[in-house]
């Protein structure tokens, strides 16, 4: 895939929803790292594993909505406007909508979404998966335990929470270009679950 105006414009709006309008600006869980590698580590991810361009974008897009600030805040509507429905939806399908709700409920409802994914919308949560745990297993790897202290859910709730939603990717589309680099990850998870003695 060659690098194209579209991309350039998602990565300059990631890159102000994310870093220029936020004060304090957005940081990773726990980390002096800006957040905006995030997303654009998840859009690398992506364009490795031959996605279309839309999808590549959705990747860099795909928490603008959920981590934009009251006052520039990022809708579905603003997305199609400059990037086209097929990206909203793609970011809209991975977006935990109500902050409100309890960390266990916005967990459980984003599992159930992926029981009807498309294979864009599995590759955009695959991509988001593979960093976000790619991440924490090297942080684990440093800090042991205390890699989860900046974590909403428990260390077990977030490792759980992990073994239920790749099988899940995995389930809805076994063929994906990422299945592999995902059950990597469930491995590592398993070892790390069994040795803090889950059943």
């Amino acid at each position: 895939m060659i690098y194209s105006q579209k991309i350039q414009k998602a990565i300059k709006f990631a890159t102000k929803t994310h870093e220029v309008y936020p004060n304090p600006k957005q940081k990773r869980k726990g980390k002096d790292i800006p957040y905006i590698t995030h997303p654009l580590i998840v859009g690398f991810i992506l364009a490795r594993a031959g996605a279309s361009e839309d999808v590549v974008i959705a990747g860099i897009l795909h928490d603008t909505i959920e981590d934009s600030t009251e006052e520039r805040k990022v809708t579905r509507e603003m997305l199609t406007e400059r990037f086209g429905e097929n990206v909203a939806q793609l970011v809209s399908s991975v977006t935990e909508h109500d902050k409100e709700m309890s960390w266990q409920a916005r967990k459980d409802e984003a599992f159930e979404h992926i029981q009807s994914f498309s294979h864009d919308e599995v590759l955009v949560k695959s991509g988001d998966v593979i960093s976000n745990l790619s991440d924490l297993l090297e942080d684990i790897k440093q800090k042991g335990d205390e890699a989860f202290g900046s974590f909403k859910g428990t260390k077990e709730q977030t490792i759980e929470h992990a073994l239920r939603v790749i099988p899940a990717l995995i389930a809805q589309w076994p063929a994906s270009p990422l299945s592999a680099d995902l059950e990597a990850i469930e491995a590592n998870l398993a070892k790390l679950a069994a040795r803090s003695g889950r059943p």
